[in-house]
């Protein structure tokens, strides 16, 4: 069994959800080396997230941002936690209901995604900052 891992940042992104699926490639070129395994990518924040979704049109994620903001609106008035903005208790909500990780199939040295699926990083903050992942593979 091999284990490789990486800590990385990721760029500051606006709110909404981002492609990064390549970042994490780049990052770890090792996944080459594993015929049969797991690509796990953990975020360690607490008001963005990560998932899996569509990878080629545009429009899915900022229909994911529309509808996020809708389902968990800012300025609710039954919100304790608000010192840190508007936006932080929503993107707590948001990033709780998404996930803080993703774990991926690894075939061949390659992810086994689906045709249309890549890697998103979902920003909740208006200014959240640069964000830390750990990308970890292991397999055979």
């Amino acid at each position: 069994m091999k284990y490789f891992q990486k800590e990385i940042k990721l760029k500051s992104q606006p709110r909404g959800f981002h492609l990064v699926t390549n970042e994490v490639l780049n990052a770890i070129p090792e996944i080459n080396q594993i015929s049969i395994g797991q690509l796990q990518v953990f975020i360690k924040h607490t008001s963005a997230s990560l998932t899996i979704n569509e990878n080629a049109d545009f429009t899915v994620r900022q229909d994911f941002e529309s509808h996020f903001n809708k389902m968990v609106p800012e300025n609710a008035s039954y919100y304790k936690h608000t010192y840190e903005g508007s936006d932080d208790m929503p993107a707590h909500i948001k990033a709780s209901m998404l996930g803080a990780s993703v774990l991926i199939p690894i075939s061949n040295g390659k992810l086994n995604l689906g045709i249309w699926q890549g890697i998103y990083l979902c920003e909740h903050r208006d200014y959240g900052g640069s964000r830390t992942i750990v990308i970890t593979v292991f397999g055979t």
